[in-house]
């Protein structure tokens, strides 16, 4: 199984996208706070179609505290700032997959930091500043399942 990483998501129809995600491939989803919107959001609600109560959903208050609690889990980060594609790794089950905010991205000092594993992007035009979180959390979710031959899901 694997690990869906939201550091301080915005925006509830995107989350709630990723929770439906979650739920439909058996990964599991941690955010962390602060979160733009209120988790009980009916925006959220409605773009999870209620499968959050289908999907496994943890909180953190700081990306530290994630890390406390998951410490020896092989973390991908995945930033426009990357040289490497996402396609280019050998995923295993058990990594999570790291994305930042819609509005900011992922702090240098955690994309370049030492619990990550390795910084990732997906490949774009060069004129484009970014994919919306939801499309770019399936397309890497679906690929690392991809290479374990979805095993592990649901």
């Amino acid at each position: 199984m694997f690990h869906i990483v939201l550091h301080e998501p915005q925006i509830a129809p995107n989350t709630g996208n990723i929770i439906r995600l979650a739920a439909n491939t058996g990964f599991r989803l941690h955010l962390i706070e602060p979160l733009g919107f209120d988790f009980e959001e009916r925006k959220l609600r409605r773009a999870g179609l209620d499968y959050h109560d289908l999907a496994n959903v943890s909180r953190y208050p700081n990306f530290d505290n994630f890390l406390d609690r998951h410490p020896d889990r092989r973390i991908f980060a995945l930033t426009t700032k990357a040289n490497t594609h996402y396609s280019d790794v050998q995923f295993q089950a058990g990594d999570a997959l790291l994305f930042g905010s819609e509005t900011a991205g992922l702090p240098a000092d955690i994309r370049e930091g030492p619990a990550i594993e390795r910084a990732l992007r997906l490949p774009m035009c060069n004129t484009s500043r970014s994919l919306n979180l939801s499309n770019a959390v399936a397309v890497v979710c679906y690929e690392a399942w991809r290479q374990t031959g979805f095993q592990g899901g649901c």
